[in-house]
C-alpha cells in the first residue's frame, strides 16, 4: 500500500484540452492511450463513457454554475471502437428544470467518425451543499 494521491480526474481520463465550452455545449478532447485498452487495442467501455459523461457535465456547468450535475442515469450505444489516438467527445444539455437536467453526447474519432452516443439524466444540486457534504463526509 502506498500514501501517493491519485492522479486528477482529467489526468486519469487523458484529457487534452477543452476545445469549446459555452453555457449548454461541451467539446473536450481525449487522448486514448494504451493501458486504457483492452484485448486488440480497444479502450476498455468505462472511459468512453467517462469522456462523454465528462463533456456532458462540462455543459450543465457552464449552463448553471452554481449547480453540480449528479448523474441519476446515462446509457451509451457503442458503435465502433475507440483506439488509440485523439477522440472528441461532446457534450449538451437538450433540456433543463429547476433541479433536472437530460443531456445528450457522443464520442467522434479525429476524422469524425462516431463512436459512441449518451444519453442521461442528471440532478442539479446546489454547489454549496454538495462542496459542505463532501467536508462533512471527509471531515
Amino acid at each position: 500500500m502506498t500514501d501517493a494521491v491519485a492522479p486528477d480526474l482529467q489526468t486519469a481520463l487523458g484529457q487534452v484540452r477543452i476545445v469549446s465550452l459555452e453555457p449548454g455545449r461541451a467539446i473536450i478532447e481525449f487522448q486514448v492511450a494504451p493501458h486504457m485498452c483492452h484485448s486488440g487495442g480497444v479502450a476498455q467501455g468505462g472511459f468512453v463513457c467517462g469522456w462523454i459523461d465528462a463533456a456532458m457535465a462540462h455543459a450543465a456547468i457552464a449552463q448553471a454554475p452554481e449547480m453540480t450535475p449528479m448523474s441519476l442515469e446515462m446509457k451509451v450505444t457503442y458503435f465502433a471502437p475507440a483506439r488509440p489516438g485523439l477522440v472528441i467527445a461532446e457534450g449538451w444539455i437538450e433540456r433543463a428544470g429547476r433541479a433536472t437536467a437530460f443531456a445528450e453526447g457522443r464520442l467522434t474519432d479525429a476524422n469524425g467518425a462516431v463512436l459512441a452516443k449518451a444519453s442521461s439524466t442528471l440532478r442539479l444540486i446546489p454547489r454549496a451543499a454538495v462542496e459542505a457534504s463532501s467536508r462533512k463526509a471527509m471531515g
